[in-house]
């Protein structure tokens, strides 16, 4: 774009020309090109994240405990073996299946001990082995025998629907069966030693390869002190069988409350972070009730048996009354009275017979069906060769998770009955450790590692609320991490003129809300001209799919209104998931670039309406409040040279939807020195993939059609022509494991971004990586509140080497408060400690949406916001449709993406995701 010349000519801001070459000595022979021996090729150096720079010493001081338990390692000398375990058949076929592992290698265990030298083990339950001091060889094989517990298969020949043979020796069998032994081939080879000293040197921020599976090996010992205690494992988090910890969510889904240990290195040494989890679960029982449930039907005869199918597919059930546990493959294609199967008799084929399923239960069973007679019949033989159950002998095994996305009435039912207090879960985490009994843990005792039982404490530091700025002039501190605006106006109101209201709920009076909106807008500074029309949805058409309503709703707008409005109200019919939302965002945002605001129009007050103006009036280019700071200006180093501070974020699927593309938004600060107003640009991208491919995406010589141009370009155009000296960026949701390919894949881009607009341009970088998705928690000792807005906590239990901190800037109401990591990857121009981390509190009080302070910095929240409106333009979109805006190569190689239609360009730079 013109904005940025080649060079920074024609900017006031531009760089001073290059100097030019040395001139060369005059006892110097100049060296020909082509006589110079080849230069090696160099291999660009790798970017790692900084280390601290110091500690925080602004704020008041405050005592704190956490959630994280001190760990002492006392055999510094020792080593951990690593064994690698391969499983096979007696056939020689390889073990595939998960969950007989552990079974097996406890066996070996029993049966082998002295020829492993009594060793205790730490198996991953997959192909890991460790031990603390060497194996005596360092290859074994072993041969076990192996109860079969979990039974897919039948006996060959036989054709009984429940897998046992004639009616005269099926109890015989049924007591037989249970003990049908497998025999396995164990092989156990040496692959590493791992000394126990690596933890050591990683505390003094010293980290190595030995350290990381150090840690691993101690994660996996108490990951087996779970498993032996029956738990249901999920990565490391542990749940146990207790219907104390469920919780019925709806659907047949409960909630099933656990608990998340991992080790972590410290400034304080090694300590186990210890905390609530929470996972999905199967309801037990008969799977019947579980599929009522599920499908939110009143008895089985109204069950949806495509449906079912699906749903039940792969989960264990128990049967009666032999209580034998089998893997559901999938349903009978007739009701249990129709179904047949051939039932051999002693005699061979000769005395074989066909018969139902029922007729085989109630005769040669004795077992009176109540209910399921005319209901498929539960199948857990293979495909082919099926072994038949009635229903309603068949009970759901505890401990199953459940995987898909949930609704958001489950969802909302999962938060109210997983809320816990501060005390209280103090109380939970201190039994949690009780009930584990790490100290009798054989291989804890054998490598000296002893877990304190006490919460460890931190020294935190409450720093002050910033002062913000409200309409004419007013100022105001906020109290507890809030504020309101009652008898306050917006710091820049708009001015609505061209409007109009789409009404899609029939029972709204239109009439009195618009008058209520137009009142309470006025109190607010914002002048509100009479609508120009409203637009009532034909009774028609209510029950017509989404975006036919849309069409129609917007056919009608078209057809009165002299042009396209500045502004659009949409009145819902509901106030949660409405199918409507996608469809009119797309047809607003998209196709006639319309600033839109949706609202359901239940239980609508002064409140409710104050926080709709806060939306509308940021998406017309107002800002509600702003810092004090951002006008004076004051912010430390950002108001001193021009700053663009960039969110960025990447939005998945839920889970097992592997056919979404993943939804990447980046937003950047505008109209410098401000660091309240924003825009974002968004792409969609392959599933499931964290790193953002669309940063900088070179068409030409002249052309990027990156995401990062797009913003530097309005951050310009906004900053009165100047190019940010400063490039600020805040990067949410990637693990540690992803620190490195964020400063080596992401920043990369953004640096060869900035260099195709302007070679002679060298902004200074920041990158900070905000992390929710954590297990830390802090307490007041003693108290039952959570701790106060503004603490911070950089000592302690933060990195030994690297630079982090904990920062709550909100005020937690309800449940116990989680702060958010912040991690300092990259820090070019030079920040104090204390400046810093105001800079990220400021940054929590800068959302346009809410009058309190946020948990995470504004611009995380708004890419987040962005990615998930946007993504809801593809939820109602036909695949052909989406495709036909140009693809792009999956990364997995799974085809072109779907990719998101543009936004008018009149929308582009307002804050349509507020």
């Amino acid at each position: 774009m013109d904005s940025f010349e080649p060079n920074g000519n024609g900017n006031d801001d531009s760089l001073p020309p290059p100097p030019p070459p040395p001139e060369v000595p005059p006892n110097v022979v100049p060296v020909k090109a082509e006589e110079l021996p080849p230069e090696p090729v160099k291999k660009k150096p790798s970017r790692v994240p900084i280390a601290r720079r110091g500690l925080g010493s602004k704020g008041s001081k405050l005592q704190l405990l956490t959630n994280h338990f001190k760990v002492d390692v006392n055999n510094k000398d020792g080593h951990f073996f690593h064994y690698s375990v391969a499983l096979f058949y007696e056939d020689g076929r390889p073990v595939e299946g998960k969950g007989v592992g552990r079974k097996v290698i406890d066996r070996v265990q029993e049966t082998y001990s002295s020829e492993l030298a009594g060793k205790d083990f730490a198996y991953d339950g997959e192909k890991s082995l460790f031990t603390v001091g060497a194996l005596p060889r360092n290859k074994l094989e072993f041969t076990v025998v192996l109860e079969d517990i979990i039974s897919n298969s039948r006996n060959n020949g036989n054709c009984s629907p429940d897998g046992h043979g004639s009616p005269n020796e099926g109890d015989r069998k049924r007591m037989r069966r249970p003990n049908r032994a497998k025999t396995f081939k164990v092989e156990i080879s040496f692959a590493a030693k791992i000394p126990m000293q690596a933890i050591a040197n990683a505390l003094r921020g010293q980290e190595t390869e030995n350290f990381q599976e150090a840690i691993r090996v101690l994660d996996i010992i108490l990951r087996q002190n779970a498993a032996k205690k029956g738990c249901l494992l999920v990565r490391q988090s542990f749940f146990h069988n207790d219907p104390m910890n469920f919780a019925d969510v709806g659907g047949g889904v409960l909630g099933c409350r656990g608990f998340h240990s991992s080790f972590r290195t410290t400034q304080s040494g090694l300590s186990l972070n210890i905390d609530v989890s929470t996972t999905m679960i199967i309801q037990p029982g008969p799977v019947v009730d579980f599929l009522i449930a599920n499908q939110n039907v009143r008895d089985p005869y109204s069950l949806d048996w495509n449906k079912a199918k699906k749903t039940l597919k792969n989960l264990r059930i128990t049967t009666s009354p032999s209580n034998q546990e089998y893997k559901i493959c999938g349903l009978s294609e007739l009701p249990c009275r129709q179904q047949t199967f051939t039932l051999k008799g002693k005699g061979g084929d000769e005395s074989a017979e066909e018969i139902t399923v029922f007729d085989y239960f109630s005769k040669y069973r004795n077992i009176e069906l109540r209910y399921s007679a005319d209901m498929p019949c539960i199948n857990v033989g293979k495909p082919k060769r099926p072994t038949y159950f009635p229903i309603e002998l068949c009970s759901l095994v505890s401990l199953q998770r459940y995987t898909k996305a949930l609704t958001t009435l489950q969802r909302a039912s999962l938060v109210e009955k997983s809320r816990q207090k501060p005390q209280e879960r103090m109380r939970v985490l201190s039994d949690v450790l009780k009930v584990s009994k790490y100290d009798s843990d054989p291989l804890l005792q054998s490598c000296a590692v002893r877990i304190n039982t006490g919460f460890t404490q931190v020294d935190g530091r409450v720093l002050p609320a910033p002062r913000l700025k409200f309409g004419n002039g007013e100022e105001f501190n906020p109290r507890n991490g809030r504020w309101n605006f009652n008898n306050k106006t917006f710091a820049q109101p708009t001015k609505i003129e061209r409007w109009a209201v789409a009404n899609f709920s029939a029972r709204c009076d239109v009439k009195s809300l618009v008058k209520d909106l137009t009142r309470c807008a006025g109190n607010k500074g914002i002048q509100i001209d009479p609508p120009f029309d409203v637009f009532e949805e034909s009774p028609q058409f209510r029950r017509a799919p989404p975006m036919v309503r849309v069409d129609k709703m917007f056919e009608d707008i078209q057809s009165k209104l002299p042009g396209a409005p500045q502004f659009l109200l949409c009145l819902l019919p509901e106030r949660k998931n409405c199918d409507i939302y996608g469809p009119w965002k797309k047809k607003n945002l998209a196709d006639f670039g319309i600033i839109n605001q949706c609202m359901c129009p239940q239980r609508v007050n002064d409140q409710y309406l104050t926080n709709v103006l806060l939306k509308i009036n940021a998406k017309l280019g107002g800002i509600n409040s702003f810092l004090s700071v951002e006008k004076t200006p004051s912010i430390p180093i950002v108001s001193k040279a021009p700053t663009i501070i960039l969110g960025m974020d990447v939005s998945h699927g839920s889970p097992g939807q592997t056919d979404i593309p993943s939804i990447a938004a980046v937003v950047s600060s505008r109209q410098w020195p401000l660091i309240s107003k924003y825009r974002a640009c968004v792409r969609t991208q392959s599933p499931k993939v964290e790193m953002i491919d669309n940063l900088f995406k070179p068409v030409g010589e002249k052309e990027d059609e990156g995401i990062i141009r797009e913003l530097l370009v309005d951050f310009y155009q906004s900053s009165g022509n100047r190019k940010p000296d400063n490039i600020i960026i805040f990067r949410d949701g990637v693990s540690e494991s992803q620190f490195t390919q964020v400063l080596n894949i992401e920043l990369s881009q953004i640096i060869e971004a900035c260099k195709f607009l302007d070679e002679q341009w060298n902004p200074k970088f920041v990158v900070i990586v905000a992390q929710k998705n954590h297990h830390t928690k802090f307490f007041q000792n003693g108290s039952p509140d959570n701790v106060p807005p503004g603490t911070i906590i950089d000592n302690k239990i933060c990195h030994p080497r690297n630079y982090d901190f904990y920062l709550c800037a909100h005020a937690g109401m309800i449940g116990t408060t989680r702060p958010t990591h912040y991690h300092v990857l990259l820090d070019e121009i030079g920040f104090s400690a204390d400046d810093l981390q105001e800079l990220v509190h400021s940054l929590s009080y800068v959302y346009q949406r809410s009058t309190t302070a946020i948990s995470v910095v504004a611009p995380v929240c708004y890419a987040h916001l962005a990615a998930t409106q946007l993504g809801q333009f593809l939820k109602f979109e036909d695949r052909s449709d989406t495709s036909s805006h140009g693809g792009q190569s999956s990364a997995s190689g799974g085809g072109a993406v779907p990719q998101l239609p543009p936004l008018q360009e009149n929308v582009c730079n307002s804050m349509f995701f507020c």
